[in-house]
């Protein structure tokens, strides 16, 4: 009988039982020196931050990126984005940054610090308009000819969309390939197929994952309820741009002049700011305050509370 996956790899919950397992660490080895290509392989690590099943059920919100660190010391974050989002490089840098200053304790020395690395896959395109074709883009702070600063700071991006197979032998595809193609085409392959697709038995206990996940009952409500959460709150902050936007457009139409628009997409963007706070549920800033903003501020506002929300469910 030809089992067909039903499981999205790139749902966060699937993908932290695949790579972020404490009890499949070959895995997250394989998948990191895959991304990584260090002359210094990664040999062991330590999942960091384990899914909890009790916290998951208490809190839906629970943010399920990986965090680990190997026996170098070297942390590393890893995280899926399926939506888009506003300012995601900057705040892949401050959450890469964050890692990096919470390794030090008061009094501590700068000598002590150890690699930062973080690597976000995404079911979306980064980089196109800039014209990047490669899949895989590393970042690191180094001259414009490629001289390193430093390499406490890392960034890895993966844009399933790019990656194309390019040959049917399995011998010239690189790991890394393959964990892309893992990605990008587990679901809605059979069993069978991807396993003649992915010839590593690393890749045997991948596939095996997402089977569990599909087979077992609460393992597959969790990765439902994840899937359902993701498209809720992207309903609502469709939902709240829309109302901000009629709201505006009924102001501005009122006035009739170029003052009254100003003043309609000015309240627009209050509203969203206050409906992004309410699925927050975080303090709402009042009127008087977003009235002394401008413009350009309310942007940032919304901006860096978007990224909030998308950060704490996906």
């Amino acid at each position: 009988m030809t089992t067909i996956i039903e499981i999205d790899p790139t749902v966060d919950f699937a993908c932290k039982q695949v790579i972020g397992n404490p009890e499949l660490p070959e895995l997250t080895i394989h998948f990191l020196n895959a991304v990584l290509g260090h002359s210094v392989p990664i040999q062991s690590v330590e999942i960091l931050n384990p899914i909890n099943d009790r916290e998951f059920e208490s809190d839906k919100l629970s943010i399920l990126d990986i965090r680990a660190t190997d026996q170098l010391g070297r942390i590393f974050n890893v995280e899926i984005q399926r939506t888009s989002s506003l300012g995601l490089t900057k705040r892949l840098t401050y959450y890469a940054a964050l890692n990096l200053v919470d390794q030090l304790g008061d009094g501590e020395g700068y000598h002590l610090l150890n690699p930062s690395i973080s690597i976000c896959i995404l079911t979306l395109r980064l980089f196109g308009a800039l014209g990047r074709a490669e899949y895989h883009n590393s970042f690191r702070l180094r001259t414009q000819d490629g001289f390193d600063f430093t390499d406490v700071i890392e960034i890895h991006t993966l844009e399933l969309p790019k990656y194309v197979r390019s040959s049917d032998n399995d011998a010239e595809r690189s790991q890394l390939d393959q964990w892309v193609h893992f990605f990008s085409k587990a679901k809605g392959s059979s069993v069978e197929q991807l396993r003649r697709e992915l010839a590593d038995t690393v890749f045997f206990k991948a596939i095996g994952v997402l089977e569990m996940i599909q087979r077992t009952p609460d393992q597959r409500r969790q990765y439902e309820d994840r899937i359902k959460l993701e498209r809720d709150a992207e309903a609502r902050l469709l939902a709240a741009t829309e109302e901000g936007r009629l709201l505006g457009e009924s102001i501005g139409e009122a006035k009739g002049e170029a003052k009254g628009e100003a003043k309609g997409k000015a309240v627009e963007k209050m509203n969203t700011v206050r409906m992004v706070q309410e699925l927050l549920e975080v303090e709402l800033t009042p009127f008087e305050e977003l009235q002394a903003l401008s413009a350009e501020e309310l942007d940032s506002r919304i901006g860096d509370l978007k990224s909030q929300l998308r950060r704490r469910i996906v």
